[in-house]
């Protein structure tokens, strides 16, 4: 069962909204987009009776029944559904830290435990610089394949990031990688965070 937090507030709020729809037995359904990707988003919906997904996972929140979609749950661990009063009246927000990416084992496959220390510890630090490196392949079993974008396009530091940053990284986080190799076409530098 995922772990979703929804704060007693958050819980008021939505059944205010819940009761004005006038639906008997109307639930809120939460799921994740895109899970697992930089693109993810965590949503909430209405969720009538007739549109309940068998597989949903369901929360009795007392006022309503929340629907965990169940393709979403290993993305909405530790989630967090709050509502907080403000002057324009307030605000729903969702948390959802493993919407981006799920937290993986390591019996994982190894693109997956790559992509994994590359969305969750390394580009946190190159998007200070307006850059990412992202996963291209898995060479000779053992070799991490990277493309570098964005501020790191071209930049000089790249070689240093490479080494010492991304390489040192995912070596130390996975023990069965004995390299990286930068595939980056580092020619173009119009975007380039050192020059």
């Amino acid at each position: 069962m995922a772990l979703v937090t929804v704060t007693d507030s958050a819980r008021d709020y939505l059944a205010q909204l819940i009761e004005k729809q006038d639906v008997e037995g109307m639930g809120v359904r939460i799921f994740v987009t895109q899970p697992g990707t930089k693109h993810a988003e965590t949503c909430l919906a209405y969720c009538p009776p007739n549109e309940v997904v068998p597989t949903d996972e369901t929360v009795d929140l007392e006022k309503f029944t929340l629907y965990l979609d169940h393709n979403s749950v290993p993305f909405l661990e530790d989630a967090l559904v709050d509502y907080a009063q403000d002057k324009m009246g307030g605000q729903l927000t969702i948390k959802a830290p493993n919407a981006k990416v799920p937290n993986i084992d390591e019996n994982a496959p190894l693109p997956d435990r790559i992509n994994y220390v590359l969305a969750s510890e390394i580009n946190p630090g190159l998007a200070a610089h307006g850059g990412e490196v992202s996963l291209v392949d898995v060479a000779d079993g053992s070799i991490a394949v990277l493309r570098f974008g964005g501020g790191c396009q071209g930049c000089s530091a790249v070689s240093l990031t490479l080494k010492q940053g991304v390489e040192s990284t995912l070596t130390e986080r996975i023990p069965e990688l004995t390299g990286v190799r930068d595939v980056t076409d580092h020619s173009y530098t119009e975007n380039a965070y050192y020059q």
